[in-house]
């Protein structure tokens, strides 16, 4: 995208100013959008964005510019304002660029650049989900639903000789039921994605993808408040995962951990939970949402055991990160476009699974709640203190699912919920969603299997 001859004279420029790290980042930015509404097409979307990045860095001072313009002049005058922040002495340089072949791990058969679906098959998919949403029940009042399809294109030059690129391919569905019955009112939503094409469509059925929303907004329509107070709770696989990302994850990336503002930026290979966890944040599964083959600073991405049998093993590491704490880059440096510098983020984040099933973790508990679905909430940065709502709950009795509930929020710490997980299921699953830090909004995973936490602080209003 960028020619490599004007690539290698503003790196070598940047060098020549005085800095000891230059870098590019090109990226094409492709992306459709389709919605419906109230059994309607709502929006139709289409665009294209382009620009370029450059980095400077002077010992672990990060400099960052872009630009929509590939010219040369353009690029050596943003180089030159960024150099004039800290100047030094003028170097000669010179610096030879190496191509790297990327090794495409996440194949698309139907993305963007050979789609050959029509937009009004597309369109034919969200009616389906629509129209099956609204046939469990004349109480669901609302549906909406819709597509988003992303192709980015990526091309990376530093001054170490690195020149590759990389292609990526997104889709992600979302659909959302909202029931009502007089003043009361509640929602289901399901959102699954992946580092595919259209194909990731093909193996979600549209019909059971409406119902499943639907069901869940109806379930908590009827259901009873939930009581408050410190309890035993399972959180079940999948999207459970958003607590142990947002609390933990984030605690674990040296964007945070090089400022000392995670309370585990000190515990490296020290037990900080229980040793029922294990965890990792593995970018290399085949077209997860969160995969990549390289991140946005080149590096090919990597499996990284973050937490084994309870004890710190690994932080998430960038480059500068790696300057500034001295632990091994991890394959973690990613940005949500050439607008943003790079910085450490997670990928696919999961607590692996354990021996036991569902049912053995219900069997423990005489009186608790069951998380199904967990929603959305909001943390502290650096201690990791969270709130989050669950989507779908129930009341657990005797070691078994008892009635539905509403209004269920847990309420807690991350290092504090780490060391009260004592049993984690055989149930692994994974889901999608969008993680928001320094370098932008990018797709990422969480997932767990069921896991069962001795004692929170549940909010409820019974």
């Amino acid at each position: 995208m960028l020619n490599t001859q004007i690539a290698n004279d503003v790196i070598a420029y940047g060098i020549s100013l005085g800095a000891d790290f230059a870098e590019i980042f090109v990226e094409k930015h492709n992306s459709t959008n389709i919605s419906v509404l109230s059994s309607k097409v709502h929006e139709i979307k289409s665009g294209i964005d382009f620009g370029i990045g450059i980095r400077l860095i002077y010992g672990t001072k990060v400099l960052y510019g872009y630009t929509n313009k590939t010219d040369k002049d353009e690029l050596l005058r943003i180089t030159r304002a960024l150099a004039a922040q800290d100047k030094r002495d003028p170097i000669a340089t010179s610096t030879a660029l190496n191509f790297m072949k990327t090794v495409d791990h996440h194949r698309a058969s139907k993305g963007l650049s050979q789609d050959e679906i029509s937009m009004d098959e597309k369109i034919q998919y969200l009616l389906k989900i629509d129209a099956a949403a609204r046939k469990e029940s004349d109480k669901i009042s609302q549906v909406t639903c819709g597509v988003l399809q992303r192709l980015q294109d990526i091309e990376i030059f530093n001054s170490e000789g690195l020149h590759v690129t990389d292609t990526r391919n997104y889709t992600r569905l979302m659909a959302n039921a909202v029931a009502t019955d007089g003043s009361e009112q509640s929602t289901g939503y399901d959102a699954p994605g992946a580092l595919s094409g259209w194909e990731l469509v093909d193996k979600i059925n549209p019909v059971e993808m409406g119902e499943l929303v639907s069901k869940q907004a109806l379930v908590k329509l009827t259901a009873d408040d939930c009581p408050a107070g410190k309890m035993p709770v399972v959180i079940d696989n999948g999207f459970g995962g958003v607590i142990f990302h947002e609390a933990c994850g984030h605690l674990l990336e040296t964007t945070s951990v090089q400022k000392k503002a995670s309370v585990f930026w000190d515990k490296m290979e020290e037990d900080i939970a229980h040793s029922a966890v294990s965890a990792v944040d593995d970018g290399t599964m085949e077209n997860l949402w969160g995969s990549i083959n390289i991140d946005d600073e080149g590096m090919e991405t990597k499996k990284t055991q973050l937490i084994k049998d309870g004890k710190l093993t690994s932080f998430l590491v960038d480059k500068v990160g790696s300057m500034r704490t001295g632990y091994d880059r991890t394959g973690s440096g990613r940005r949500q476009s050439y607008k943003y510098a790079p910085a450490s983020r997670m990928r696919n984040t999961y607590i692996e699974a354990g021996d036991h099933s569902l049912d053995d973790i219900l069997a423990t508990i005489d009186n608790g709640i069951y998380c199904k679905k967990m929603g959305g909430g909001s943390v502290k940065p650096g201690t990791g203190e969270f709130n989050f709502s669950a989507q779908e709950s129930y009341l657990i009795k005797n070691g078994k699912i008892d009635r539905p509930l509403k209004g269920a929020t847990l309420i807690g710490t991350g290092p504090e919920v780490l060391k009260k997980i004592s049993m984690v299921g055989n149930n692994l699953a994974l889901a999608a969603g969008m993680c928001g830090s320094v370098s932008g909004s990018i797709p990422t995973s969480v997932g767990q299997a069921a896991l069962k936490v001795d004692e929170i602080l549940v909010g409820g209003k019974a």
